[in-house]
Protein backbone atom coordinates (compact mmCIF):
# COMPACT_ATOMS: atom_id res chain seq x y z
CA UNK A 1 0.00 0.00 0.00
CA UNK A 2 1.05 3.79 -1.33
CA UNK A 3 0.46 5.91 1.86
CA UNK A 4 -0.35 9.36 0.30
CA UNK A 5 0.02 12.67 1.68
CA UNK A 6 -2.22 15.34 -0.57
CA UNK A 7 -1.61 19.69 0.21
CA UNK A 8 -3.19 21.82 -1.95
CA UNK A 9 -4.71 25.13 -0.75
CA UNK A 10 -7.81 24.73 -2.79
CA UNK A 11 -10.56 21.85 -1.29
CA UNK A 12 -12.20 21.52 -4.69
CA UNK A 13 -8.02 20.23 -6.00
CA UNK A 14 -7.66 18.35 -3.17
CA UNK A 15 -11.00 16.59 -3.53
CA UNK A 16 -10.63 15.64 -6.86
CA UNK A 17 -6.79 13.80 -6.37
CA UNK A 18 -8.06 12.34 -3.52
CA UNK A 19 -11.22 10.86 -5.56
CA UNK A 20 -8.25 9.67 -8.18
CA UNK A 21 -6.06 8.61 -6.08
CA UNK A 22 -8.64 6.60 -4.49
CA UNK A 23 -9.30 4.48 -7.15
CA UNK A 24 -6.47 2.94 -6.80
CA UNK A 25 -6.65 -0.29 -4.35
CA UNK A 26 -3.07 0.32 -3.70
CA UNK A 27 -2.99 4.16 -2.45
CA UNK A 28 -4.55 5.45 0.07
CA UNK A 29 -4.81 9.17 1.45
CA UNK A 30 -3.94 9.24 4.58
CA UNK A 31 -3.78 13.15 5.46
CA UNK A 32 -4.52 16.08 3.78
CA UNK A 33 -2.99 19.70 4.27
CA UNK A 34 -4.41 23.58 3.32
CA UNK A 35 -0.58 24.81 3.25
CA UNK A 36 3.20 23.65 3.15
CA UNK A 37 3.59 23.94 7.01
CA UNK A 38 0.21 22.40 7.72
CA UNK A 39 1.87 19.47 5.09
CA UNK A 40 5.29 19.19 6.30
CA UNK A 41 4.15 18.65 10.17
CA UNK A 42 1.32 16.26 9.20
CA UNK A 43 4.17 14.57 7.23
CA UNK A 44 6.33 14.32 10.69
CA UNK A 45 3.29 12.51 11.97
CA UNK A 46 2.25 10.28 9.85
CA UNK A 47 5.19 9.20 7.43
CA UNK A 48 3.57 9.02 4.42
CA UNK A 49 5.49 7.31 1.19
CA UNK A 50 4.97 10.08 -0.58
CA UNK A 51 3.51 13.94 -0.22
CA UNK A 52 1.65 15.10 -3.53
CA UNK A 53 2.51 19.22 -2.87
CA UNK A 54 0.97 21.85 -4.66
CA UNK A 55 3.74 24.39 -6.03
CA UNK A 56 1.72 27.55 -4.89
CA UNK A 57 0.44 27.19 -0.82
CA UNK A 58 0.42 30.01 1.40
CA UNK A 59 2.74 30.01 5.05
CA UNK A 60 5.31 27.89 2.91
CA UNK A 61 4.98 26.86 -0.48
CA UNK A 62 5.17 23.72 -1.73
CA UNK A 63 9.01 23.71 -2.90
CA UNK A 64 10.04 25.02 0.69
CA UNK A 65 8.25 22.40 1.88
CA UNK A 66 9.75 20.02 -0.30
CA UNK A 67 13.19 21.03 1.17
CA UNK A 68 12.21 20.79 4.81
CA UNK A 69 11.10 17.30 4.02
CA UNK A 70 14.60 16.32 2.02
CA UNK A 71 16.12 16.51 5.69
CA UNK A 72 13.48 15.82 8.53
CA UNK A 73 11.16 13.20 6.58
CA UNK A 74 14.13 11.13 4.16
CA UNK A 75 11.77 8.33 3.65
CA UNK A 76 8.89 10.59 2.64
CA UNK A 77 9.11 10.89 -1.54
CA UNK A 78 7.85 14.43 -2.65
CA UNK A 79 5.99 14.82 -5.89
CA UNK A 80 5.26 18.44 -7.03
CA UNK A 81 1.75 19.05 -8.55
CA UNK A 82 1.86 22.25 -10.82
CA UNK A 83 0.69 24.18 -14.20
CA UNK A 84 1.14 24.77 -17.60
CA UNK A 85 2.33 29.14 -16.39
CA UNK A 86 4.80 27.76 -13.73
CA UNK A 87 7.70 27.13 -15.89
CA UNK A 88 9.66 29.78 -13.58
CA UNK A 89 9.45 27.54 -10.57
CA UNK A 90 11.26 24.21 -12.99
CA UNK A 91 15.05 25.23 -11.92
CA UNK A 92 14.15 25.68 -8.13
CA UNK A 93 12.16 22.40 -8.27
CA UNK A 94 14.82 20.64 -9.09
CA UNK A 95 17.15 21.02 -6.01
CA UNK A 96 14.11 21.24 -3.99
CA UNK A 97 14.22 17.27 -3.29
CA UNK A 98 11.51 16.65 -4.85
CA UNK A 99 11.69 13.78 -7.70
CA UNK A 100 8.08 13.82 -9.29
CA UNK A 101 6.55 16.72 -11.10
CA UNK A 102 2.67 16.51 -11.72
CA UNK A 103 0.46 18.70 -13.72
CA UNK A 104 -2.85 19.06 -12.09
CA UNK A 105 -4.29 19.32 -15.55
CA UNK A 106 -3.04 15.72 -16.89
CA UNK A 107 -4.16 12.55 -17.40
CA UNK A 108 -5.04 11.11 -13.80
CA UNK A 109 -3.49 7.54 -15.44
CA UNK A 110 -0.19 9.71 -14.80
CA UNK A 111 -0.79 10.99 -11.95
CA UNK A 112 -0.93 7.60 -10.25
CA UNK A 113 1.67 6.69 -12.52
CA UNK A 114 3.97 9.33 -10.88
CA UNK A 115 2.80 8.78 -7.29
CA UNK A 116 3.50 4.69 -7.81
CA UNK A 117 7.09 5.61 -9.40
CA UNK A 118 8.37 8.73 -6.96
CA UNK A 119 7.17 5.69 -4.19
CA UNK A 120 9.73 3.37 -5.83
CA UNK A 121 12.66 5.76 -5.72
CA UNK A 122 12.26 6.73 -9.46
CA UNK A 123 12.24 9.80 -10.70
CA UNK A 124 9.04 10.69 -12.76
CA UNK A 125 8.62 13.91 -14.90
CA UNK A 126 5.29 14.95 -16.72
CA UNK A 127 5.65 14.39 -20.25
CA UNK A 128 4.69 18.25 -20.93
CA UNK A 129 6.70 19.41 -18.21
CA UNK A 130 9.64 16.89 -19.25
CA UNK A 131 9.48 18.30 -22.56
CA UNK A 132 9.99 21.63 -21.62
CA UNK A 133 13.26 21.06 -19.16
CA UNK A 134 14.55 19.36 -22.43
CA UNK A 135 13.58 22.31 -24.28
CA UNK A 136 15.54 24.73 -21.98
CA UNK A 137 18.59 22.37 -22.02
CA UNK A 138 18.19 23.04 -26.03
CA UNK A 139 20.25 26.61 -25.81
CA UNK A 140 23.94 26.21 -25.17
CA UNK A 141 23.62 22.43 -25.26
CA UNK A 142 27.04 21.27 -26.75
CA UNK A 143 28.86 22.99 -24.07
CA UNK A 144 26.78 21.18 -21.90
CA UNK A 145 27.18 17.95 -22.94
CA UNK A 146 31.37 18.52 -22.91
CA UNK A 147 30.27 19.57 -19.17
CA UNK A 148 28.37 16.48 -18.59
CA UNK A 149 30.22 14.26 -20.11
CA UNK A 150 33.30 15.39 -18.17
CA UNK A 151 31.77 15.17 -14.72
CA UNK A 152 30.99 11.43 -15.88
CA UNK A 153 34.60 10.51 -16.35
CA UNK A 154 35.52 9.63 -13.29
CA UNK A 155 32.49 7.12 -12.67
CA UNK A 156 32.97 3.55 -13.15
CA UNK A 157 31.12 1.61 -16.29
CA UNK A 158 28.67 -0.09 -14.17
CA UNK A 159 28.22 3.20 -12.15
CA UNK A 160 27.72 4.50 -15.45
CA UNK A 161 25.29 1.99 -17.08
CA UNK A 162 23.07 2.52 -13.50
CA UNK A 163 22.94 6.67 -14.41
CA UNK A 164 21.62 5.80 -17.80
CA UNK A 165 19.04 3.67 -16.56
CA UNK A 166 17.80 6.17 -13.74
CA UNK A 167 17.70 9.07 -16.81
CA UNK A 168 14.96 6.45 -18.12
CA UNK A 169 12.88 6.87 -15.33
CA UNK A 170 13.18 3.53 -13.60
CA UNK A 171 13.36 2.69 -10.08
CA UNK A 172 16.33 0.90 -8.34
CA UNK A 173 14.05 -2.42 -8.24
CA UNK A 174 13.83 -2.01 -11.81
CA UNK A 175 17.37 -1.36 -12.29
CA UNK A 176 18.10 -4.35 -10.30
CA UNK A 177 16.01 -6.60 -12.33
CA UNK A 178 17.87 -5.03 -15.56
CA UNK A 179 21.31 -5.54 -14.45
CA UNK A 180 20.51 -8.92 -12.26
CA UNK A 181 21.84 -7.22 -9.29
CA UNK A 182 19.79 -6.67 -5.45
CA UNK A 183 18.23 -4.05 -5.03
CA UNK A 184 20.87 -2.75 -2.47
CA UNK A 185 23.21 -3.09 -4.83
CA UNK A 186 22.13 -0.54 -7.11
CA UNK A 187 20.34 2.09 -4.25
CA UNK A 188 24.37 2.16 -2.99
CA UNK A 189 25.31 2.91 -6.55
CA UNK A 190 22.86 5.96 -6.97
CA UNK A 191 23.91 7.04 -3.53
CA UNK A 192 27.58 7.08 -4.11
CA UNK A 193 26.96 8.73 -7.42
CA UNK A 194 24.96 11.86 -6.01
CA UNK A 195 27.67 12.23 -3.38
CA UNK A 196 30.20 12.13 -6.34
CA UNK A 197 28.66 14.94 -8.15
CA UNK A 198 27.36 16.81 -5.84
CA UNK A 199 23.72 15.68 -7.04
CA UNK A 200 20.83 16.14 -4.54
CA UNK A 201 18.48 13.92 -6.01
CA UNK A 202 17.72 11.72 -8.84
CA UNK A 203 15.97 14.16 -11.29
CA UNK A 204 19.34 16.29 -11.23
CA UNK A 205 20.72 12.91 -12.32
CA UNK A 206 18.87 11.93 -14.86
CA UNK A 207 19.25 15.20 -16.40
CA UNK A 208 23.13 15.12 -16.72
CA UNK A 209 22.29 11.55 -17.81
CA UNK A 210 20.01 12.98 -20.56
CA UNK A 211 22.67 16.22 -21.22
CA UNK A 212 25.60 13.37 -21.28
CA UNK A 213 24.10 11.55 -24.28
CA UNK A 214 23.09 8.34 -21.88
CA UNK A 215 19.47 8.88 -22.93
CA UNK A 216 17.90 8.84 -26.01
CA UNK A 217 16.27 12.29 -26.57
CA UNK A 218 13.98 10.77 -29.30
CA UNK A 219 12.49 13.18 -31.42
CA UNK A 220 12.77 17.07 -30.44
Amino acid sequence: MIRVLLADDEAMIRAGVRAILSADPDVEVVAEAGDGREAVDLSLRHRPDVALLDIRMPRLDGLGAAEELRTAAPGTAVAILTTFSEDAYIARALGSGATGFLLKSGDPHELLAGVRAVSQGAAFLSPVIARRVIAQLGTGRLSRSAEATDRLQPLTAREREVVSLVGTGLSNAEIAAELFVVEGTVKAHVSTVLARLGLKNRVQLAILAYEAGLVGRGEE
